[in-house]
C-alpha cells in the first residue's frame, strides 16, 4: 500500500518507514530557509531545562537566583540557558539593582505548550517510548 501525503506542498511522500529515507521533491531556498527556523525553535525547546525555565516564567518574572532555588540547578547553568532563550528571542531581562530580572516575551509559547500537551495526551505514551527521542526509566529499560 502507497500512501501519497502532501506537507504544506513542501514534501510528497510516497512511503515512510522509520528506517528507509523518504522521498520528497527539492525544497525551495525560502521553503530550506523557514524549516531551518523551525528547526532552531524547536530544538530550543527540545532541553528539559530550558523548558522548565520557560514554563517558570510563564508564571511571572524571575531573578537567576530564584530560578536556580526552585529548579535546584548551578547559577552558571541557569545563565547559560537563559542566554540561549534570550539568543532566541523567548526571553527578556531588566536590570533591578544588581540582578538581572527575566520574562518571557513570547506568550505565543504558552499555546505552543498547550498544542504539545493535547499532542502527548493523544499519542500516549508512544514519545516517551520512541527509540530515537524517548527518555526511558531505568525499570522500563530492564522490563
Amino acid at each position: 500500500m502507497v500512501d501519497i501525503v502532501a506537507f504544506d506542498t513542501i514534501c510528497m511522500v510516497e512511503r515512510y518507514h522509520r528506517n528507509v529515507a523518504m522521498k520528497s521533491n527539492r525544497l525551495d531556498r525560502a521553503e530550506r530557509v523557514s524549516l531551518d527556523a523551525a528547526t532552531a525553535l524547536f530544538h530550543s525547546l527540545s532541553d528539559a531545562t530550558r523548558l522548565a525555565i520557560l514554563r517558570r516564567l510563564a508564571l511571572g518574572e524571575a531573578r537567576v537566583v530564584d530560578l536556580t532555588a526552585e529548579l535546584g540547578l548551578a547559577q552558571s547553568t541557569v545563565s547559560a540557558h537563559l542566554a540561549c532563550l534570550r539568543d532566541c528571542g523567548l526571553v527578556d531581562y531588566r536590570p533591578e539593582g544588581r540582578a538581572s530580572v527575566y520574562r518571557l516575551i513570547r506568550f505565543e509559547l504558552l499555546d505552543l505548550f498547550l498544542a504539545a500537551e493535547a499532542v502527548l495526551a493523544a499519542t500516549g505514551s508512544a514519545v516517551a517510548l520512541c527509540p530515537s527521542y524517548g527518555h526511558r526509566t531505568a525499570g522500563e529499560a530492564a522490563g
